[in-house]
């Protein structure tokens, strides 16, 4: 393929914006090579600016559950922007959009809305915070929780020591109010509850890990921490940008029948706009300002657009329940198709799926959490990246990134990419 206009367009961006995009995994960094510029997408698929047409597997890094240009979606919003784009005042809207959220997801009495993911997960831990009146927090590695400095800490020397900031502008101070543990491993998890006992305010972790690759969590590992929460007086916080309404209507929790005490939300809540949010029990939800102590705001915070789309996009998930059945199938033909030409193909490989998410790891070893993930061949994958690219397949441009199918992906589309996977195989 050629990428021509696309290769301009990066060098025209560099030179007003960091590193030419306004997320780093948007640059190619490990994968290399130029990022492709999109110029108009519709149902599966999307064009660049040179032309080149591609089969999408990241719908937008999971919002678009039922593709590109989803027509309710696209109404909504047209109709909403006719008749104002912004108030920064109370709307019926956001009513609507919270009354249908609290009803599809379990536990969930009351709901804030804020304007994206990392967002929604700042705010939460903020309040489990407040709420319980403790300051540390457990977090696991490879999970990814948006860029708060409280979430940007890597690893100490061992399972039961301070992490230590992984970004400059992150304070030591930060990083030794967040815990490290490994995920799928419970012990590490039990080690840190020992070592700070009653310090704790929160767990949180993706109950379905889709930022080291899609990692479902091992039975008893989630029901595991349930329990060290309840019994310690810590919240679970479940962080559900990516699984929230893809997995289920009711989410992770609906899909794995484990109970949070909090949920952040965004992607599918906003119909492809920019939306978070965050949701539990009326009890804590109540120490939220201006009811409660706990500051939070957010000047767009329930922007009529977004609001439209997101009220769009559950009614289109309450009034079709069997996408996530379709959604399932398609990602169930998609593994079988990558794992009969992984097979032929004779390099050492892993695919992990739950639900409509999938992954590929050119690995020999099982891979459960980051420290696995981490020893997947990278050129190879780079090499698979670029394959898949230059027939017309784009993949997440990260090893540690999940697949996110949607349901405007035919038969077709996935047979097309399989026998893609074969050819770059090959090559």
């Amino acid at each position: 393929m050629r990428y021509k206009r696309s290769s301009e367009l990066f060098r025209q961006a560099s030179r007003v914006l960091p590193g030419g995009v306004n997320s780093p995994v948007r640059a190619f960094k490990s994968v290399g090579g130029t990022p492709v510029f999109v110029r108009e997408a519709a149902g599966s698929r999307f064009t660049d600016e040179d032309g080149n047409e591609y089969i999408d597997f990241i719908a937008s890094w999971g919002p678009l559950l039922f593709g590109h240009a989803f027509p309710p979606v696209v109404e909504a919003v047209t109709r909403r922007a006719q008749k104002g784009t912004s108030f920064g005042m109370p709307t019926a809207l956001e009513t609507e959009v919270a009354e249908l959220a609290v009803s599809m997801v379990p536990g969930i009495e009351k709901i804030r809305f804020v304007n994206s993911g990392t967002e929604a997960c700042m705010s939460v831990i903020r309040l489990a915070r407040g709420y319980t009146g403790r300051e540390k927090i457990i977090k696991f590695a490879g999970c990814y929780h948006g860029h708060a400095d409280a979430f940007l800490i890597e690893a100490g020397s061992g399972a039961v020591t301070f992490g230590s900031p992984n970004s400059p502008g992150v304070t030591q101070g930060t990083a030794r109010d967040t815990l490290l543990a490994r995920y799928n491993d419970l012990e590490s998890v039990k080690g840190l509850f020992e070592a700070n006992p009653g310090e704790v305010a929160a767990v949180i972790l993706e109950p379905v890990a889709g930022n080291m690759g899609c990692i479902p969590p091992e039975p008893g590992f989630l029901e595991g921490i349930r329990q060290l929460c309840t019994d310690s007086g810590a919240l679970l916080i479940f962080d559900e940008v990516m699984t929230g309404f893809r997995l289920a209507a009711g989410g992770a929790q609906e899909a794995l029948g484990i109970s949070a005490d909090l949920v952040a939300f965004g992607k599918v809540i906003g119909g492809g706009l920019p939306v978070g949010a965050f949701g539990g029990p009326a009890e804590i939800m109540s120490h939220l300002a201006p009811e409660g102590p706990v500051y939070q705001a957010g000047t767009l915070s329930g922007n009529p657009l977004a609001m439209g789309a997101g009220l769009a996009m559950l009614r289109a998930i309450e009034a079709d329940p069997e996408v996530f059945s379709r959604l399932e199938s398609k990602t169930a033909y998609l593994h079988e198709g990558l794992e009969h030409v992984l097979q032929e193909a004779g390099h050492p490989y892993r695919i992990n799926r739950f639900g409509s998410m999938i992954s590929v790891h050119f690995s020999d070893r099982e891979v459960r959490d980051f420290e696995s993930a981490a020893t997947g061949n990278n050129d190879r994958f780079r090499n698979y990246f670029h394959g898949m690219l230059n027939r017309g397949v784009y993949l997440p441009p990260s090893a540690f990134e999940s697949y996110f199918l949607n349901d405007a992906l035919t038969a077709e589309d996935l047979d097309l990419a399989i026998d893609a996977a074969a050819g770059a195989l090959k090559d």
